[in-house]
C-alpha cells in the first residue's frame, strides 16, 4: 500500500513542476518524473508477492500458470511506454533548445513577454 502511496506522490510531484514553474527545463522535468510516476504504477498493479514468471512455468496447467504467475501485460506496456517517453523526451529537448535559440531564455514569462 506504501508503494501506491509513494507512486502517487511522485505523480503530485510532476504535476507540481508543470504547472507551478516558469523555467522550462524544469516543466520537462515535470513531465518524467510523471511518466515514471505512471510507469511504476503499472508495474506495482501487475505484481504479485511470491508471482513467478510465466516464461518460467513451462509444462503447468493454465490454472496453475494463473494463480502463481505474473502479469505480463503491464510491463509490456510500461516498456512500451519507456520507449514512446524518450521519444517525447527528445523531442521536448529539442522545440527547448529552438526556443533558447530564439529567445535567449527559458523562462515562459519572458518568452511570452517577447512574442508580442
Amino acid at each position: 500500500m506504501i508503494c501506491y502511496f509513494l507512486a502517487l506522490v511522485l505523480f503530485v510531484m510532476g504535476l507540481y513542476c508543470l504547472v507551478a514553474k516558469k523555467n522550462i527545463i524544469k516543466k520537462i522535468i515535470g513531465v518524467t518524473i510523471t511518466e515514471y510516476s505512471i510507469n511504476l504504477f503499472l508495474i506495482l498493479i501487475g505484481y504479485r508477492r511470491g508471482g513467478i514468471a510465466p516464461i518460467t512455468l513451462r509444462g503447468m496447467d493454465p490454472g496453475e500458470v494463473a494463480a502463481k504467475g505474473v502479469d505480463p501485460l503491464p510491463q509490456a506496456l510500461v516498456l512500451t511506454s519507456i520507449v514512446i517517453g524518450l521519444g517525447v523526451l527528445a523531442l521536448m529537448v529539442a522545440m527547448c533548445l529552438r526556443l533558447y535559440e530564439k529567445y535567449k531564455t527559458f523562462d515562459m514569462s519572458e518568452i511570452n513577454r517577447l512574442r508580442g
